[in-house]
């Protein structure tokens, strides 16, 4: 396994004072095609019971994960969901999407999950959203003979002599996610994948390397193209491996939309004050 790029998470704000670890991508220099990596990891619900009040989104996916915890969403495609530990959400927001995203009242115990967004082709930005969710067909989990585990968030994995099958399989760009649980002392050896970009997000423990150093939570490794994936704990880890296609389109961002221009970015606004994006 090669490492081409290693990157650390800075603490920031947002939603409504909603403490988060970030990993920003909107340069395009190096996490193509995905845009952003959101960690909130807490135990302390000032740090996030303010959520995400209804906010406008264009042009780009959002990917939630939830580990512990969980928040309640609704969007003006009429969908209210919860979205609790284990649980998947995604939505291609396309030409416009109007949600919220609120913790649980019930979600005492903290909160751990990610929102990630990957950008869209140009081509598709203006398409109708979708919204899809995990809550009816979970992601599938493999734990091989050495007690590592595997969770198939997003596309097809092959793990412990068979292929885990998430409900989630027309990510843009061709995403992919999987999160890794390592036992103290093992070692998680994959083939190559056929996504261009691949990188890994340590979130929980460490990762050990060949050389003897150790690379704690919070770290981004951004892969060579075509290496094999190779991971060692000696205290045990959490992994989060994410995959994609690289689009090598230019990025236009403002707030919550991504688009390809800043004529299109100026377009999203006026819609957005005009109403078009609904109301929840």
């Amino acid at each position: 396994m090669k490492v081409i790029k290693q990157l650390s998470a800075h603490a920031t704000q947002d939603g409504d004072g909603v403490n988060i670890s970030r990993i920003p991508g909107f340069d395009g220099k190096h996490l193509d095609p995905f845009l952003m990596i959101d960690e909130l990891k807490s135990d302390n619900k000032n740090d996030y019971i303010g959520g995400f009040p209804a906010h406008p989104h264009r042009g780009m996916e959002t990917f939630t994960y939830i580990i512990k915890g969980g928040f309640e969403h609704r969007d003006q495609m009429g969908n209210k969901k919860a979205i609790k530990a284990g649980d998947v959400q995604w939505m291609s927001t396309g030409k416009g999407v109007m949600h919220s995203e609120m913790p649980l009242a019930d979600a005492n115990e903290g909160l751990h999950g990610f929102q990630i967004w990957i950008n869209m082709p140009s081509a598709e930005k203006m398409r109708a959203p979708i919204y899809q969710d995990t809550t009816a067909h979970p992601a599938p989990v493999a734990t091989n003979d050495n007690g590592v585990t595997l969770k198939a968030l997003a596309g097809t994995w092959q793990f412990a002599d068979q292929a885990l099958t998430s409900s989630l399989q027309t990510l843009a760009a061709n995403a992919a996610l999987a999160d890794v649980t390592l036992p103290a002392g093992q070692r998680l050896e994959l083939p190559p994948l056929s996504q261009q970009k691949v990188m890994l997000y340590i979130h929980t423990g460490s990762l050990t390397t060949q050389a003897g150093n150790v690379i704690a939570a919070k770290q981004l490794l951004i892969l060579e193209p075509g290496s094999d994936i190779d991971l060692y704990t000696e205290q045990g880890a959490g992994v989060l491996i994410l995959a994609g296609d690289e689009l090598q389109q230019p990025i236009a961002h403002m707030g919550p939309f991504v688009m390809t221009t800043e004529a299109e970015i100026q377009q999203a606004i006026r819609d957005y004050q005009n109403g078009e994006f609904g109301n929840i």
